[in-house]
């Protein structure tokens, strides 16, 4: 039985359970050639066995991300599909292998921007949890990744502020620390109490 066979798709199941249930089988047997399979039929002419082949991927990248960052290339090319589903989806298995292929991503730096400018919500959250990885990789990546990652902090809404903090802490040095806290002060009268508790922890932690 292919692993093709498996999605939800081809299980006549509306929701994600089989595509969940593939993923984990995937990811504990470590089936090279059953994932080899998801990711070719990423371009399946049926756009909901797409959807679930990129969701039984990023699914993967949650549990063992080391079993999909070879196919980096395929995840940075969706970013340019013009389906927003595809979009997204792509962007979250790019931020489960982006520690681990961040100069591959860097190199496409500019698709990746913009997919988060032009994004939905959750292109965007994975967007900045992505570059943040990278930015932490090499010095030179942050340099240039670190002015995106804190204009996404100044435009967001109140209620994404400490989920994006949180996101980009990792990237955080001596260098720009300063810069980091002044950005989080300025955005504080904005937020709510619970919101601004969430952030006090992510202070706390610098």
């Amino acid at each position: 039985m292919s692993a093709l066979s498996k999605i939800a798709f081809y299980q006549n199941r509306r929701d994600e359970v089989a595509n969940q249930q593939l993923a984990k089988e995937l990811a504990e047997t470590e089936n090279q050639a059953g994932i080899r399979e998801i990711v070719e039929n990423l371009q399946h002419k049926n756009k909901n066995v797409q959807s679930d082949c990129l969701k039984v991927l990023y699914e993967i990248g949650y549990l063992k991300p080391e079993l999909i960052a070879p196919y980096v290339q395929d995840f940075l090319g969706l970013l340019k599909s013009k389906s927003n589903r595809m979009v997204w989806g792509a962007m979250i298995a790019l931020a489960t292998i982006a520690d681990k292929k961040s100069k591959e991503i860097y190199q496409q730096l500019a698709t990746v921007i913009k997919a988060v400018d032009e994004g939905t919500l959750i292109t965007v959250v994975w967007g900045v949890k992505a570059l943040a990885k990278v930015a932490v990789s090499e010095q030179t990546y942050k340099q240039k990744i670190f002015p995106l990652l804190t204009a996404q902090l100044k435009k967001c809404a109140p209620r994404d502020v400490p989920m994006h903090a949180e996101s980009i802490l990792p990237a955080i040095d001596v260098n720009n620390k300063q810069e980091f806290l002044s950005i989080l002060e300025a955005r504080k009268p904005e937020m709510s109490a619970s919101q601004l508790a969430r952030l006090r922890k992510v202070t706390k932690n610098l």
